[in-house]
């Protein structure tokens, strides 16, 4: 699932929409992605896939036909979000192979059943022990099953440097105060420990056999369709609330005049505004 982290509370019934929206911009990106882990695990063999931290359901569709010999399983606690994950499968003629399962996790990791492939896209950061969460999942895979785990990449990338008002660089400030959010949500996980990002490592620690990490890129260069303004439009929103405290007054005034309608060179009417991200993809085997 992809997200902007900035979700604590979220009404996700509001929220569908906007986040289906959001998977669907890196559609290309999660089809690249299937088509080489098809070529880690033959498709025929995959028999049942989880994908865990669904949403909405995107990767859910793509992974069922991606891979079509298998049943494919959307994971999520929200149920708002498995009900649209439902209905896109059914608009697509794969609700004979995909099913929903409500699991909050790490506590519901029994509930998951076996699988033959593993799809954690963004997810396993929400877990306070990953290492533990790694050997779960390693205890779901069947002999030969793959795991692939979506963590890390790069931040997405909207604006220039230099977006003629304010000072330049603002995007870098917001990583940067989005990179101290994010370990403070680390921190405040049940059962937090702090590990390395060495997912590799972790992977292996696990019993797995690392088998690859490719980052794939989403890359909608300017001047952007309405429905990618529409999305960048969204992501600034959501950040503006949490940012107030994160980033200086004169960073909170730019980041209103950007989201101002009236301002001839807000995020509603630049012609210089893009989309530019990477996801990294860790993958391992169970021998």
């Amino acid at each position: 699932m992809t997200h902007d982290h900035q979700h604590t509370h979220l009404d996700w019934a509001a929220m569908a929409p906007l986040l289906e929206r959001q998977a669907e911009l890196h559609s290309p990106l999660y089809t690249r992605a299937a088509t080489w882990l098809g070529e880690l695990v033959p498709p025929v063999a995959v028999r049942r896939v989880l994908d865990v931290g669904s949403g909405p359901g995107v990767v859910t569709t793509l992974l069922a036909e991606a891979f079509p010999a298998a049943e494919v399983v959307a994971v999520d606690a929200s149920p708002e979000l498995l009900e649209r994950a439902r209905d896109r499968a059914e608009a697509r003629g794969l609700a004979g192979r995909v099913t929903t399962l409500r699991a909050e996790l790490p506590e519901d990791f029994d509930s998951l059943g076996a699988a033959d492939l593993i799809w954690a896209g963004n997810s396993t950061h929400h877990i306070g022990d990953q290492r533990a969460a790694l050997a779960s999942f390693a205890g779901v895979l069947r002999p030969g099953g793959l795991i692939a785990l979506v963590e890390g990449g790069l931040y997405a990338r909207h604006l220039p440097a230099n977006i003629g008002f304010g000072r330049p660089g603002l995007e870098t400030r917001i990583e940067a105060a989005h990179a101290d959010w994010f370990a403070e949500m680390r921190t405040d996980l049940p059962g937090s420990k702090d590990e390395p990002d060495d997912w590799r490592e972790l992977l292996a620690s696990a019993g797995l056999a690392p088998s690859g990490t490719r980052s794939f890129l989403t890359d909608v260069p300017a001047p952007v369709p309405p429905f990618v303004r529409e999305q960048v439009v969204a992501h600034f929103t959501r950040l503006r609330h949490p940012l107030a405290e994160r980033i200086d007054a004169e960073d909170v005034a730019t980041l209103d005049r950007l989201l101002d309608p009236a301002e001839p060179l807000s995020l509603h009417r630049r012609t210089d505004l893009f989309h530019l991200s990477a996801s990294t993809i860790h993958t391992a085997r169970k021998g």
